[in-house]
């Protein structure tokens, strides 16, 4: 039952603890993760890569790739929602950091990478 809980002559009503107004972090629902995550499994497959690292944030989620564990990621997909509205909050970053493609869907931001995969298969 919701009843408020007295306490000292003040009536004090429930709040649950998980009712913010803001989310606390940013991540990546069951299908964008299974679409990553299947492209990562090509291009491991593929020799591309071998290790991933990802990051949730208030503000972001980032899904990180690498060809060695101790090197920088080769390929990084960020997912930012402040951004949806404007350039799209899908962003793939190449190597040196450099923005490679936005967009608002996640496949159009991960078709170079399926590019770069299909040129790997055949060569």
């Amino acid at each position: 039952m919701n009843s408020p809980v007295s306490g000292g002559g003040s009536v004090v009503p429930f709040r649950a603890a998980f009712a913010t107004s803001s989310p606390g972090q940013v991540g990546f629902t069951r299908e964008e993760l299974s679409r990553i995550l299947d492209l990562y499994g090509r291009m491991v497959a593929a020799g591309e890569w071998r290790d991933y690292a990802m990051d949730f944030t208030r503000d972001l989620a980032a899904f990180a790739a690498f060809r060695r564990a101790a090197e920088r990621p080769q390929a990084k997909v960020e997912k930012r929602p402040s951004l949806r509205g404007r350039q799209g909050m899908w962003t793939l970053l190449g190597e040196h950091g450099q923005v490679l493609k936005r967009g608002h869907e996640l496949a159009g931001v991960l078709a170079p990478l399926e590019r770069r995969l299909v040129k790997a298969v055949v060569d």
